[in-house]
């Protein structure tokens, strides 16, 4: 049948030669039946649907914690990305910079005792800060523009820390003893973590969800309840308490629990069971690296990111 076909072909068009010919059966799309190049077409298209399909369940459980391409979600102008962007870059200043005013001024009238006052900025800031990461857009620049806040603070922390710009409202919000000298480790701490957070994970990876949210509720939560309930001492660490170290397990894993929903209304992450599995084991890690003895001597602020972003990076 194919002989025929070919010498029927040869007798109607005797000029074509055999590239040509080749050309010509390619572009028409009329190959032999059971020819070797067909059987291979066939062979290879359903090795791609294989591979398709194992590589759908290879991947499925990934994709359910995390969305590459969220939708314009919040965005203030969707229309002008850039021009939303920067928007988004003054408005959130503006909140995270009104906050931290509001607690300055707390500070100033000694309406909190100045530990309790310290911990309230530091639960907060970071928290409220996280808020507005659904007005910018998906994109690097999105995650580039969202850390210039808190990339302003790590210079503030410098300035202020190293006695260059004084700010005796901020240091006195800020410290544990009102010195200034102490911004540079706690605050500063605060301040990177934060702005590595947007850059390096951003609102798609729960990684970052686990560090803010661990550091600002959970540790922030911890020193609250453990000054006030925390006669119960670690037997390892006397200067934590057991109640203060559920306090910052429960606190954590419950704000990354409830990030984790708000990022999912806006598309940027799918939630289930098996994130929310994620963040409890972080959150269980960072209250026990936060209770060893070892957090009070480099500072909670660093250690308890450093445990998250690790432990994060396994489970998720």
């Amino acid at each position: 049948m194919a002989a025929t076909a070919v010498s029927f072909l040869s007798c109607t068009i005797p000029k074509l030669s055999s590239t040509k010919f080749n050309s010509f059966i390619f572009v028409t799309h009329f190959p032999p039946p059971f020819s070797s190049t067909s059987l291979s077409v066939a062979t290879a298209t359903n090795a791609d649907k294989l591979s398709n399909v194992l590589s759908f369940r290879l991947t499925k459980s990934r994709k359910s914690r995390r969305n590459p391409t969220p939708p314009v979600a919040a965005m203030i102008y969707p229309q002008n990305p850039v021009l939303s962007d920067i928007f988004a870059n003054l408005f959130s200043g503006i909140v995270a910079l009104s906050v931290l005013r509001f607690w300055e001024e707390t500070a100033k009238r000694d309406l909190f005792d100045q530990k309790l006052n310290r911990k309230l900025v530091h639960i907060s800031i970071g928290l409220v800060f996280m808020l507005c990461w659904p007005l910018f857009s998906s994109g690097y620049r999105g995650a580039i523009l969202a850390a210039i806040t808190p990339g302003v603070n790590i210079i503030r922390m410098l300035l202020i820390g190293s006695g260059i710009w004084k700010d005796e409202a901020t240091v006195k919000s800020m410290s544990r003893y009102g010195d200034y000298r102490e911004l540079l480790k706690g605050p500063l701490y605060y301040a990177t973590t934060i702005t590595v957070a947007c850059v390096v994970y951003w609102r798609t990876s729960p990684i970052a969800v686990a560090a803010i949210c661990n550091l600002c509720a959970g540790d922030g939560i911890a020193d609250i309840v453990g000054r006030r309930f925390g006669k119960q001492k670690l037997p390892y660490n006397r200067d934590k308490s057991i109640a203060g170290s559920v306090a910052m397990a429960t606190a954590g894993f419950v704000a990354s629990v409830g990030f984790m929903y708000y990022f999912a209304h806006f598309g940027y992450i799918q939630e289930s069971w098996e994130m929310a599995l994620g963040f409890l084991i972080v959150s269980l890690a960072s209250a026990v690296v936060e209770s060893l003895p070892i957090s009070t001597e480099l500072d909670d602020n660093l250690t308890v990111t450093l445990t998250s972003i690790f432990v994060g990076s396994l489970v998720f």
